[in-house]
């Protein structure tokens, strides 16, 4: 089934010039880019993206690690986008990661762990239009 995902490179992995790297993983893997753009992250915007964290205790750190510098928005779009996507992120703590992973091959810390992913259709499609338009999508 063709689905579309939202995947952002997070600041960590955009300072440190990963951007072209990670894109290559995605494009080897069979996801086509439907739409990409890099953008610095407002307080308000990183809240509102993250409000489904806001109860748990890393809610203020994980709005200032996506505020501390751009990031790289891309809606990847093929066969079972979401799971392949999850599957090249790797686990969310890049100690746990699968060797071969973005996580693992690029994440500093499981708070500096380089990518985002969505985690099912439901939330890929509300992530999708928090940040691009239909028209923005080819």
């Amino acid at each position: 089934m063709i689905e579309q995902t939202l995947s952002i490179i997070k600041p960590d992995g955009a300072q440190r010039n990963l951007i072209g790297k990670i894109v290559s993983r995605f494009e080897e893997a069979g996801l086509r880019i439907a739409a990409m753009k890099k953008k610095q992250l407002s307080k308000q915007e990183a809240e509102g993206f993250y409000a489904v964290h806001k109860a748990r205790p890393f809610y203020g750190e994980l709005v200032q690690m996506m505020t501390g510098g751009p990031v790289v928005i891309i809606v990847l779009e093929g066969e079972n986008a979401i799971a392949r996507n999850r599957e090249l992120m790797g686990a969310t703590d890049p100690a746990k990661a699968d060797k071969g992973t973005i996580r693992k091959d690029f994440a500093k810390s499981i708070g500096e762990n380089t990518v985002h992913g969505s985690d099912s259709k439901e939330n890929a499609a509300t992530e999708i239009s928090y940040f691009f338009s239909a028209t923005e999508l080819s």
